[in-house]
């Protein structure tokens, strides 16, 4: 295969690339500027939506003929054919708007809207990113019917391939998403953020995402894989970045009301106001939802309220001021034995879980364009939050005694801020594009571990706070970076985007844990359990600088060839410094990981008709952390064992496809069926092991093989989706065993699960269906060593949900 890969990377550097130009121009109706309007290159991805005084512009544009349109509610679409050239770097195209009549605003409406299939790709420079020669998808959730309501993880992300997905809860509370090898668990090996800035508990020490955006106040879903470690820190998955909605812009205020009932007692109500007034854009929502759950034990109650602001002071300039609150309780059923699951998949043997989140989020951003050429963002974000978890941590295989429970406190207080520099320039006649950037991120992590009430409710609180039986920590941290990528066009078609990036690292830790050890009782002479308390202070400082290349190819009209290579990091997290818990040991000299990635593939793109995207891909990961079994010498107890376990590579295919099948046979345009297939075919092994019976072996939590087609039907007010999931066996830790008695190491058996929804607009209200897990399948997707385990965790059973949507 590496092979086939240095072969295709050499085919690719035999083009030259092309120059890409900037579109920009105004959008008015008479001497008014239109906010709001979609500006687009038919049959391509390029598109841009007017600003508050009407003006926009499209970066990145290859030189060609197009088709640009203009589309806006009630006023006539305008197309035009418009050349784009090499020798003119900026190309300024103003347009006026034509009010119809009332009669044909549905006909414009549904003739010119374009369709993205619900995922498309970024386009080169969007904004202040670059994303030329990068994997990614973008998830149009407008343009999929979802049930938005429960956060469905499995069918919002099932259009982008090599995704494995815990399935935790049926209320969406918590996204699991791990990609290629890496751990789901609270997608921690994705930098995730939230309209550009981090949302998760610390981005280098604790990268676990607490908070998950509801679906419904979210626009898109953007996913860049390994690559978008040189602009948004070193993950090995990528990034993961969910783009609110905001104010509709033809409305000084626009209300949405969205109500959803379902199996288990589900409840979820959602209310959101946005609007334009003047040159303030703004947007509120307001979601509560609650249930039962599918098994006994595993109600919840969540809040989420989220705020955006914007000012458009001038063209140049704008500001935008966000908050964002989140606060849930959620009982947790715990994890079950293999044989608890062959018996009932329903049952719970724990009813004194619970967990706790409370989550509030803080941003500034600044967008300011100081010339034609120049544009500077500035991001500053906050998080103020604290997770607490309780209950029983102890072996699933054993009674719960009904004394006292574990008691898990973490409480998080971060601030970053990140600036952008985005130039535009020429060498020759070829137009080029300079990102460089800067970040500072600061963290400061308290972690109490300690005995919490015996009892069944939900009381958080630590029986002896001045003197706690686990341990007590401060965890700072610091970061800074420094970034840089360059689009080089260098020719017709062919462009260069290599990059760089800087990275100081500091990871503290201050505290005490205890420990327990045998001494002999000198009056019995027999050994007893002897604990103290341990103290404890560390600090790692670390530096080093990375880099990456991308290459992309756009000779095929609507089709690219591109090619990605980037190195990764990830350092140790607080839990790799010092937790303790029952069912795991951690390794006292555990050390970062490293590695990269490699991508080369083709994808491609014409509007309505056809969408695809085919690659191959190489993950290097270096001193991978993992868990191992071990037998303890003194009492021959069976206990995980976290540590660097091997070096390890994943290596395998991606690809997805979807075409409009009425539309490729020329039938009826007001009809749309669309078929869609997505699939991974991964080999992931560990190599150059220092661990006895690990070197060979499949990494865990890769399914060699996932399979998840689908297809679309609408007509005019009428929409429905149908998906299919296969995911193949696969293993849970690097032994590879198949069942252990405490049922957290063993294998995930294979299990396919299918998913139904219909929607139906009528006018204003949408009224929206869905089954979930339709043929009520018996599966999981994961064995928790921890919370909100230990043991197998089941995933939900078929569920019925039924919402009406109402927008005033």
């Amino acid at each position: 295969m590496k092979k086939v890969i240095l072969s295709l990377v050499l085919i690719l550097t035999c083009h030259l690339a092309i120059s890409q130009v900037i579109i920009r121009g105004s959008v008015k109706s008479g001497k008014e500027g239109m906010p709001g309007a979609l500006v687009y290159l038919k049959e391509t991805n390029y598109q841009a939506i007017t600003n508050a005084r009407g003006n926009y512009e499209m970066v990145g544009v290859p030189a060609g003929n197009y088709k640009i349109v203009v589309f806006f509610t009630g006023f006539g679409t305008i197309q035009e054919e418009i050349e784009v050239r090499a020798d003119q770097p900026i190309l300024k195209k103003d347009f006026q708007l034509k009010e119809l009549s009332q009669e044909l605003e549905n006909v414009t409406i549904q003739d010119e809207r374009v369709n993205t299939f619900g995922v498309r790709r970024l386009n080169a420079i969007e904004g202040s990113n670059i994303f030329e020669g990068k994997k990614n998808e973008v998830i149009e959730l407008k343009d999929l019917a979802l049930n938005l309501a429960t956060n469905n993880s499995r069918q919002t992300y099932n259009k982008v391939p090599g995704l494995n997905i815990y399935e935790n809860d049926g209320a969406g509370l918590q996204l699991g998403i791990g990609a290629r090898g890496l751990d789901p668990n609270r997608t921690s090996h994705f930098n995730v953020r939230q309209n550009g800035y981090d949302i998760s508990a610390d981005a280098l020490g604790y990268p676990e995402s607490y908070y998950t955006p509801s679906l419904e106040g979210v626009e898109r879903i953007e996913v860049v894989r390994g690559a978008a470690s040189l602009q948004y820190g070193t993950q090995f998955g990528g990034l993961l970045n969910f783009q609110m909605k905001k104010g509709n812009p033809e409305e000084k205020a626009e209300v949405t009301l969205r109500n959803t009932v379902g199996s288990f007692g589900f409840f979820n109500t959602f209310s959101s106001l946005g609007g334009q007034v003047g040159k303030l854009n703004h947007y509120t929502f307001f979601q509560y939802k609650r249930g039962n759950g599918w098994r006994p034990n595993s109600g919840f109650d969540s809040k989420v309220a989220y705020t955006s602001l914007t000012f458009e002071a001038n063209e140049n300039l704008s500001i935008t001021g966000q908050y964002t609150y989140m606060d849930y309780l959620a009982q947790q059923p715990g994890g079950l034995t293999d044989a608890l699951f062959e018996e009932n998949a329903r049952q719970s043997i724990r009813e004194r879980n619970w967990f706790q989140v409370n989550w509030n989020l803080f941003s500034l951003l600044v967008d300011y364009k100081l010339s034609s050429k120049l544009r500077f963002n500035w991001r500053n974000f906050g998080l103020i939050g604290g997770r607490d978890a309780l209950g029983n941590l102890g072996r699933i295989d054993r009674v719960d005694t009904d004394d006292e429970r574990n008691l898990f406190v973490d409480d998080f207080k971060n601030f970053g801020s990140e600036a952008r520099l985005i130039y535009n320039y020429q060498i020759g006649k070829q137009e080029q594009a300079l990102l460089i950037g800067a970040r500072y991120y600061q963290g400061l992590t308290l972690r109490k571990q300690g005995l919490g009430p015996a009892g069944k409710e939900a009381d958080f609180r630590f029986l002896n706070p001045g003197d706690l039986e686990d341990s007590d920590y401060e965890f700072p941290g610091r970061n800074v970076a420094l970034f840089a990528e360059n689009v080089f066009n260098v020719g017709p078609n062919f462009s260069i985007t290599p990059g760089l990036r800087y990275e100081m690292i500091r990871t503290q830790a201050e505290g005490y844990y205890t420990q327990t050890t045998k001494v002999l009782d000198p009056q019995t002479g027999f050994a007893v359990d002897s604990t103290f308390q341990v103290n404890e202070s560390r600090i790692r400082d670390r530096s080093f600088l990375f880099g990456g290349i991308g290459l992309s190819f756009k000779g095929i009209p609507n089709q690219e060839v591109y090619a990605n290579f980037s190195q990764n990091y990830r350092s140790i997290n607080f839990n790799d410094i010092r937790v303790n818990n029952p069912n795991l040991v951690v390794d006292e000299n555990i050390q970062d990981e490293s590695g990269y990635n490699f991508d080369l593939g083709i994808r491609g793109n014409k509007a309505d008709l056809f969408n695809y995207d085919v690659s191959l891909f190489y993950l290097r990961y270096n001193d991978r952390i993992g868990a191992v079994l071990k037998t303890d010498p003194e009492n021959f107890r069976i206990f995980r064992f976290r540590t660097n376990v091997a070096n390890a590579y994943s290596a395998g295919m991606e690809a997805f496809g979807e075409v409009n099948l009425i539309k490729a046979l020329g039938y009826d345009k007001k009809y749309k069926l669309s078929v869609f297939s997505n699939i991974s075919l991964i080999q992931a092994r560990y190599i150059n092991s220092g661990e006895s019976g690990v070197e060979g072996n499949q990494l865990e939590l890769v399914p060699p093989v996932m399979i998840k087609p689908g297809f679309s039907f609408s007509r005019e007010k009428f929409r429905m989706s149908f998906q299919y999931n296969y995911v193949q066996q696969n293993f849970t830790d690097a032994t590879n065993a198949v069942r252990t008695p405490s049922a957290v190491e063993g294998i995930i058996p294979s299990y396919q699960v299918m998913d139904l929804t219909f929607q139906y607009q009528i006018k204003r209200l949408k009224i929206e269906t869905s089954v979930n897990n339709l043929s009520d399948e018996r599966y999981f997707t994961r064995r928790a060593a921890g919370y909100p385990g230990p043991g197998i965790i089941p995933a939900e059973g078929r569920s019925f949900f039924v919402g009406l949507e109402y927008v005033f």
